[in-house]
């Protein structure tokens, strides 16, 4: 009796320390292909966005220590994002950088609170075409921005500006040392990081990304060619505790309007990449309202080291998934290896060419387009399509934040009429009309209700049967009544039948 005791137990002294052994191995190994995908992505976001490289770097180290430490998603891993580039641009040229972490912080602390709130599940309930068209209107700016530093030229602030500007960028790429070279380095960056991805499995461990950045960064320096490389300084120099002066600008309605659209569209991205990633792996799910209470104290402690805003990243994160990651220490030794390698090789960033990181965001922007999804809605679901292609244009065409806004509306109204469809069917006698109404009678469809209800003759009895309506809204229901009614002043006969009830 006292064997069959002791032996269960000794298989689990003997068992339970191998699997956080394999556990350890599997993490560590997922961590240093995070940290080398990060890395370059890291320096390309915030040199996008027309900020030091270094903020990029700090906000991919919170991003792995603090986000990762919380608790909300296991596999998903934060940083700077190229989705929201547009959004800094706009906030530094508009506000200065001074303010970029006034803004960031003051997202984080409305992050926290729609966490507290349990604001997170709802953002589930947003339309995939809004969420479509808010990625591949982001796609649009990004590429249009992206390649000026390919062809040498500074980046224009404004959209109209980058389309003017494509002739003088179009001269300069193909007649001057610094554009051919610089145009030359960002396809042989696409054309290694494509090549790559027809390697072995074991070989692709190894990022693409890293390998293009790698031989780029080399033929560029081996050749001696005439690009602008980025340049990497300390990270603690870096860090720009907002002012006194900074804070004060919270009283500005502007500055309100950009800590907003920086929260949702934070949000809405870290949320949205939360589900995508929960469907890659069988372990444990997300919960959405701690992840976003994570990512708002991520956002809260990038704003006050003055730093980029945070989102979780869906490159990141799935190959975080794919590189055998098991829990969330994966991600936070890969913000560990960034803040190691920044602090000991700073100096080996700074043979990166601009070009080089221009031609991977140019490829990150191609990917936010998905163009073969955009075909397919487009096949079979044309109202969804014209809200995606709708939001896309108009994030372009405007910023983000009312692209954003003008898609939603829109696809909230497109919603409402197809929810309230109204059916009618008339049947004409000789001395009566029966007109039979079904579906859902709300205001959306008042003037197609009227505009049958006018068409029934005069001195006919009328019987208007509106039993098979699931939901009459009061604009509608008085509008019957007020029709009802002037046709019995008018002396004819008319019986109504009201969901319920007759009338």
């Amino acid at each position: 009796m006292t064997t069959q005791l002791e032996s269960p137990r000794s298989e689990v002294r003997r068992t339970a320390p191998r699997w956080p052994k394999q556990t350890l191995g599997a993490d560590l190994g997922a961590s240093l292909v995070v940290f080398l995908v990060a890395l370059p992505l890291c320096v390309g976001v915030a040199v996008a966005s027309g900020v030091p490289a270094e903020l990029g770097i700090i906000t991919g180290v919170v991003g792995g220590i603090v986000v990762g430490l919380l608790p909300g998603s296991s596999l998903q891993v934060s940083g700077p994002a190229a989705g929201l580039t547009v959004l800094v641009a706009s906030a530094v040229s508009e506000h200065g950088l001074g303010t970029l972490g006034v803004i960031v912080a003051g997202a984080g602390l409305l992050q926290i609170i729609m966490g507290v709130g349990r604001i997170g599940s709802w953002f589930r309930a947003i339309s995939p075409s809004v969420v479509q068209g808010m990625l591949a209107g982001i796609g649009l700016v990004l590429i249009l921005g992206q390649i000026y530093p390919v062809g040498g030229l500074p980046q224009p602030a404004h959209t109209p500006e980058k389309f003017a500007g494509i002739p003088d960028l179009l001269v300069a790429a193909t007649t001057t040392a610094t554009g051919i070279s610089g145009l030359a380095v960002a396809a042989l960056t696409l054309v290694v990081a494509a090549l790559w991805q027809k390697m072995p499995k074991k070989v692709r461990m190894v990022p693409g990304a890293l390998v293009a950045v790698v031989v780029a960064s080399v033929v560029t320096l081996v050749l001696a060619l005439p690009i602008k490389k980025i340049e990497v300084g300390s990270l603690l120099a870096a860090i720009n505790v907002p002012s006194s002066d900074a804070w004060g600008g919270l009283v500005s309605p502007a500055v309100l309007g950009s800590i907003v659209a920086f929260a949702l569209i934070a949000s809405a991205e870290s949320l949205f990449s939360a589900a995508a990633v929960d469907r890659m792996h069988t372990g444990p799910k997300t919960q959405y309202n701690k992840e976003l209470i994570a990512q708002g104290a991520g956002n809260t402690v990038c704003g006050v080291l003055g730093a980029l805003p945070m989102t979780a990243v869906i490159v990141r994160s799935a190959t975080n998934v794919q590189a055998g990651a098991r829990t969330k220490l994966s991600r936070v030794l890969h913000g560990c290896w960034l803040l190691l390698f920044v602090m000991a090789l700073p100096g080996v960033l700074n043979f990166i060419p601009t070009a080089v990181l221009a031609a991977l965001l140019i490829q990150a922007g191609w990917k936010l387009l998905e163009l073969r999804q955009v075909a397919a809605l487009v096949r079979e679901h044309r109202s969804e399509a014209f809200v995606l292609v709708l939001t896309a244009v108009m994030i372009v065409a405007t910023d983000l934040l009312i692209g954003t806004l003008v898609g939603l509306g829109v696809a909230i109204l497109k919603t409402a009429l197809e929810m309230s469809r109204l059916s009618v069917e008339s049947h004409h006698h000789d001395d009566h009309v029966r007109v039979e109404f079904g579906g859902n009678a709300t205001f959306l469809r008042l003037p197609r209700l009227l505009d049958h209800l006018e068409r029934v003759p005069d001195g006919k009895s009328v019987h208007l049967d509106m039993t098979m309506v699931r939901h009459l809204d009061r604009a509608c229901h008085q509008a019957v009544e007020h029709w009802v009614a002037q046709r019995r002043r008018s002396d004819d006969d008319v019986e109504l039948a009201l969901p319920g009830r007759t009338g």
